[in-house]
Parts: C-alpha cells; structure tokens; sequence
C-alpha cells in the first residue's frame, strides 16, 4: 500500500534556492533586497542618476515644497493601536516631515477587493478622516478601484503627501557628520509586535499597540535648531536598524549606539526573545531618529520631550570618523557588535 505525499506551500520573505528572477516578499520589506529592486530596477528606468533615497523629495520648481507617496498593505486592516486609514495618514505626513516639512494636502487611492464588508470599508475611511482632521490637513482628491475576489487582499491604500518645508530645516539622509549626536524620540518595536501578534493570534496584542501617530509636531518643535539638525527618519519598514544604516551609508559616517539606552518597552522585548526577533529591525510607526550637531543635542532633547509623542525621547549614541557606512551596537555586556542592514523584512506586510 502506498501513500500519497501532500505538500503546502509556505510564503517566505527572504531568498530561497530555486526562487530565480523572481519578485519576493522581502523585496518590500525595506531592507537589502529593497535596496537591490530599487538600485537595479526601479531607479534605472524611472530616476536614473537619482541620489541618496528620502522619505520624500523636493519638488524641482520649488524647493520650499515637499512630496511623498506611500502604499499601505498592512495585514489584518485593524489591530492594537490602530487600522490601515489612520497608519496611510500618518506614515505620509511622518515622511513629509522627515525632509523638515509641515504637511498642507493628501490624496488617497483604495483598491477594494469584491467582497469587503461596506461596514470595514467605512470604518478604516472614518479612521482615516479623523487621523487627517486631527492632523489637520486636507484630503483634495482620489481614486477608488475594486478587483476581483482573490486579486487583491481585501483592501490597499495608497497616499500621497505634498509639504511645505519650516524654515531653516533642510534634514537629508545624506547630511549627517562625524560628531553627531544620535537621538530617539521614543521606545521602538511596538507596532511591528502588535501587528504581528494579531495576525498570527500569538496573544500580545492585550499587552502591546501600535504607536501609530504623526509625528510632524516634533519636528516642528526642533526647527529653531534650524541647520543644527542634519538628518531625520522614521523607523518603519527595517525598523531602527534600517534606518541606521541608510543614514550611516548616504552620509559617509559611523553611527555607534549603545544598547543600554535603546528604549524597548518590556512587553516588546519579550515578544522579540520568544519568537527569535532583534527589536532593532522591528517596524515603529510613532518615533523618530534625528541626527542633531553635538552642542545642540540638549537643546533638542528638551524641545522633543516637550510634547506627549517625545516625552521619552533619549540620546542613544553618536557619529564617528570610523569606517564609513558602519553601524555599531556597544551591548549590555561591554562588547561591540556589528548592526547589519536587514536582508529582508522578517514580519511582512507590517505597513
């Protein structure tokens, strides 16, 4: 007698032998496999000769003037802290506000899938009016398309942002120095634990929510610091780590954090170690990185911990001469550890 073998296919974010030239999860995920789609597809026949990549971009017949655009596929729509319409209206003006600008309109397309409940469709459309009214900047236009069912994953919102840049802040990923210093808003890997706990029912959801919120005050708080403020990012996709990276490559600097002063709330650390995670490459949506010149560095602690959404703002390290493109964690028990780019994102479809 023989038996018949069944196999299930399981989707993996990262390479696997056999894959060939062919589009993975981790593509998106904001680490290296971004980084190559981006470098070797995407810029090449869009922006060919682009320079260093931005949360968003200077409009070439106005500098003052600052535009983004965002796609949002997170899965489930609704989780601990917030839903897929408030996370597109903050993460726009988030990367509105990493290049220094305050947000002025959004446009929102939706793909639907057939068969979304009208009564979810609403709900995250209320969530997102609210979020821009609270925000308060403006929804001007949009689109709405539906597929059929199975050809999409129920809904995908896509957001586009324009700014206006605060005077004297010009922030670049490109712009930070040796010397620096590094500064973090607030605790990191919460929105990536609660999204993934909720998707997966792993039971952190009743401990952990998203920090999903604008973050535009902030930096609206550090512009009298003017060109003091040399870079700023939001550490989603690829989580601090990423942006580490990122700032650390483009800049031609070596970022040295020390692990003591990471905030990463209890709840989340405990999350991380059972299921294997480094909370530095856990996606935030509600915190800051901001490279800031070492004698204003106190200043800008204090204009950050001057509102609610940086009240736990910390410095976490600095900027040095060393190898260029390096980022360093001094760990809790006095070694040095090298902090890598991620290759893929571990918790895909997190925004």
């Amino acid at each position: 007698m023989t038996e018949q073998a069944t196999t299930r296919t399981l989707d993996c974010p990262l390479p696997r032998a056999g894959d060939g030239a062919r589009v993975l999860l981790g593509h998106g995920a904001g680490g290296r496999l971004s980084a190559e789609l981006l470098e070797t597809l995407v810029l090449p026949a869009v922006a060919p000769g682009a320079g260093p990549l931005e949360d968003a971009a200077a409009v070439p017949t106005d500098e003052t003037l600052v535009m983004t655009t965002d796609g949002f596929v997170v899965s489930p729509l609704f989780f601990p802290g917030g839903d897929i319409g408030a996370l597109a209206v903050h993460g726009t003006v988030n990367d509105l506000a990493m290049r220094g600008a305050e947000p002025l309109a959004l446009t929102v397309a939706l793909v639907v899938e057939e068969g979304l409940p009208l009564a979810e469709l609403r709900a995250v459309l209320d969530s997102l009016g609210a979020a821009a009214r609270a925000v308060g900047v403006p929804v001007v236009a949009g689109d709405t398309k539906v597929v059929g069912r199975g050809h999409a994953d129920r809904l995908f919102v896509t957001t586009t942002g324009v700014g206006r840049r605060l005077p004297g802040l010009s922030p670049s990923a490109a712009g930070a120095r040796p010397g620096d210093a590094v500064l973090l808003s607030g605790p990191i890997g919460a929105h990536g634990t609660a999204v993934l706990s909720t998707r997966e029912g792993l039971g952190f959801a009743t401990d952990v929510a998203s920090d999903t919120r604008p973050l535009h005050r902030l930096v609206r708080a550090l512009a009298p610091l003017g060109d003091a403020v040399h870079a700023l990012r939001d550490p989603t996709r690829g989580g601090l780590a990423a942006s580490l990276n990122e700032i650390a490559r483009d800049s031609g600097v070596e970022v040295e954090i020390d692990e003591a002063t990471v905030p990463v709330p209890e709840q989340v650390a405990a999350a991380c170690d059972l299921l294997g995670l480094d909370p530095l490459q856990v996606a935030n949506e509600g915190c800051l990185v901001a490279f800031v010149a070492a004698g204003a560095a106190d200043e800008a602690l204090r204009l950050l911990r001057s509102l609610p959404e940086g009240a736990a703002a910390v410095r976490v390290g600095e900027t040095t001469e060393g190898p260029a493109g390096r980022v360093v964690l001094r760990t809790l028990v006095g070694a040095r550890r090298i902090v890598e780019l991620p290759l893929g994102e571990l918790l895909p479809r997190i925004c």
